[in-house]
């Protein structure tokens, strides 16, 4: 099931709600993200999708993680996660693939299935680890995690926990697609 539009629709909503919730205007949320008015315009109305890069800013100017961020679009209920239900969010710009399969408001763990492309990176902030612990679980392929200085290459079922937070990259530097599993702790 390809939920790929109904999340971006649910997202533009979700964040005009964030932003609203907070008495923010669009100049606010431009300057606690680092985006511009005029992209923050743009996804609320539904005319672009945003990136993951620029969905972690989002979800760390409003105190969330991305995780918290997709679950509250979504808004599943239960304590069942069903893989059908699952949403699933393409980026843009890298085609990365996240299917949130845990997120729960009253639950402290998350976790994804990210799948990212052959040849294909991603960077986040360190701002978007300050409030989480994370580790990372490759389960198909091999992934490269640039953490501040340090360098690790992970191969299929190799296990990654983060350290401080720092600016991060994710990369698949080989010819074929990478899964891998994101566990985060929001104690």
């Amino acid at each position: 099931m390809d939920t790929t539009v109904d999340i971006d629709t649910a997202l533009a909503r979700r964040l005009r709600l964030e932003r609203e919730a907070r008495g923010w205007s669009l100049a606010d949320v431009a300057q606690h993200s680092g985006v511009s008015k005029a992209m923050l315009s743009k996804i609320e109305r539904g005319e672009t999708s945003p990136t993951a890069a620029l969905l972690v800013r989002l979800s760390t100017a409003f105190g969330l993680t991305l995780a918290g961020l997709l679950v509250r679009a979504e808004q599943p209920a239960g304590r069942v996660s069903r893989a059908a239900s699952q949403p699933r969010w393409t980026d843009p710009e890298t085609g990365y693939v996240r299917r949130q399969v845990l997120a729960m408001p009253d639950h402290p763990v998350e976790l994804a299935q990210i799948d990212l492309p052959a040849g294909k990176r991603v960077g986040f902030p360190a701002s978007a680890y300050a409030m989480i612990r994370q580790a990372i679980w490759v389960r198909d392929g091999a992934l490269t995690v640039v953490e501040g200085d340090e360098r690790h290459v992970l191969e299929a079922g190799d296990c990654l926990a983060f350290g401080p937070p720092a600016d991060v990259v994710l990369a698949n530097e080989t010819d074929r697609s990478c899964r891998y599993v994101v566990v985060i702790d929001r104690r």
